[in-house]
């Protein structure tokens, strides 16, 4: 279906339903059982909830925040606010009292909807946007909030307009259609555009576990014939190390989220004779880079770009890196194309100035192979100089990361007299009572970085920061 000028993804689904009102949009677990929504009754559903909405008071325009748990539930109250007329601003249902209302006012909430009301449509007394008229005028659908990993967050504004554009550009790599049948395990407050409104915009259906326990995941995906799926690596991981030989027969299993791990990909590889394509998504910007050719050669690569997007890497000056680099020669990604946000919320900061004349410069360092593979070598935040070397905390942690007893860590820069900033490990151990020794930490570093790069102190602490997201706080 080829969507018409100034269609919305609710025109494009209600489409799907005139075509095929039967064919499944969700379909979720239910103890081993399958309770499956159909097209035309999913648009029945949002559309009652968006009249619902209406009579309540919501106006075009108005930031409708969404507390539900995830599931069939959360996408109909999401579709219903944006069919409304407000712009969805989803809260994870996780965040209770203060976090929720900290959340809420940052958004400069009008209405918020939680399940815990029984998705009653509630007035929100926060502060007033001084630019409420310029926000209203984009037509706005959506606002969330970035992960903040390495500085505040910021809340990113959608319009239809932009998000009808970014579904076009991320499908000419995904190839979504009515056949697919997506198996969801990532959290839906913090991923739905490139992802939910994605599969509903192309008919597809989506398969919605009862919950991330991996023997039950793969059940659902078996008797549903799953043919893509899209998770975190940590979900790869739990599905990696479920010994009940249940398959996982899928086109493509796209990795999202955080880095995809070596090690990962290959237990995922060798339990499912399958690779794992790592996706950058971004939130300001959708899905640019998809590895989908060389998952298989190329397991951490980024990938390459989408044909819609210009990716290119750009110096310390602000002129382009050329040629192939490596992880010593690095540059800031930078990216170019549809569907680009609209605007910073609070302050308010329309994406026009933000663009030119970079493009979304995103904070984080690549390289391109001699392949025109995009790999990524870490956030420019990450970026240790110790003596004018320079090496970035991911290709550490990546190194301690494998050794046996060690469940995660994190390397930061610690600033040092002399030296400039020397690298400190933090580890969390799978057995706190028997961590590994440091010994062996500083031989297994040893034998895979350079001197300069192994860390001057390892810390076995009981766990690591997080975002609101799940991403390791920086």
């Amino acid at each position: 279906m080829t969507a018409t000028a100034g269609a919305t993804v609710l025109d494009a689904i209600r489409a799907n339903a005139r075509a095929r009102p039967d064919h499944p949009a969700l379909c979720a677990d239910a103890g081993g059982a399958t309770r499956a929504i159909g097209y035309a009754e999913l648009v029945r559903r949002f559309d009652a909830g968006a009249a619902r909405l209406r009579a309540g008071g919501v106006q075009p325009g108005d930031r409708c925040g969404l507390v539900a748990r995830q599931g069939a539930g959360f996408i109909e109250q999401a579709l219903a606010i944006m069919a409304a007329g407000g712009c969805l601003v989803p809260i994870p249902d996780d965040a209770a009292g203060p976090a929720r209302e900290r959340t809420a006012d940052a958004a400069l909430l009008d209405w918020l909807v939680a399940e815990d009301d029984a998705f009653a449509c509630r007035r929100w007394k926060a502060g007033t946007l001084r630019e409420d008229a310029a926000f209203r005028a984009l037509d706005p659908a959506y606002l969330r909030f970035t992960s903040g990993t390495t500085n505040e967050r910021k809340g990113v504004v959608l319009s239809h307009a932009r998000i009808a554009e970014r579904l076009a550009a991320a499908n000419q790599g995904l190839a979504i259609g009515p056949d697919d049948r997506i198996l969801w395990l990532l959290p839906m407050a913090h991923h739905f555009v490139v992802s939910i409104l994605l599969y509903l915009r192309f008919g597809a259906t989506i398969l919605l576990p009862a919950s991330s326990l991996a023997r039950p995941v793969l059940a659902l995906a078996a008797r549903e014939r799953a043919t893509l799926c899209y998770a975190s690596p940590f979900h790869y991981h739990l599905l990696a190390k479920d010994a009940s030989g249940i398959g996982l027969d899928v086109r493509l299993a796209i990795s999202t989220a955080e880095g995809l791990r070596a090690d990962t990909a290959e237990r995922f590889r060798e339990r499912f004779g399958r690779p794992l394509a790592q996706a950058l998504g971004i939130i300001e910007v959708g899905l640019p880079v998809l590895n989908a050719a060389e998952a298989e050669r190329k397991p951490t690569a980024l990938g390459r770009p989408l044909p819609a997007y210009d990716v290119w890497l750009r110096d310390d000056t602000g002129r382009p890196v050329s040629g192939p680099g490596s992880p010593e020669r690095t540059g800031e990604i930078c990216i170019r194309g549809p569907g680009l946000f609209d605007a910073y919320l609070s302050p308010w900061t329309p994406s026009a100035a933000l663009l030119e004349p970079d493009g979304f410069r995103t904070g984080d360092q690549g390289w391109f192979d001699s392949d025109g593979t995009l790999f990524l070598a870490g956030r420019r935040h990450n970026r240790i100089n110790m003596a004018g070397m320079k090496f970035f905390c991911e290709e550490v942690e990546e190194v301690i990361a494998r050794l046996p007893g060690v469940r995660e860590c994190r390397v930061r820069a610690r600033e040092h007299a002399q030296l400039g900033e020397i690298p400190i490990a933090e580890i969390v151990a799978e057995d706190p009572e028997r961590a590994p020794p440091r010994a062996a930490l500083v031989a297994a570093c040893r034998a895979a970085l350079p001197a300069y790069k192994i860390p001057r102190e390892f810390r076995i602490v009981a766990a690591l920061e997080r975002t609101a997201t799940g991403k390791l706080q920086r």
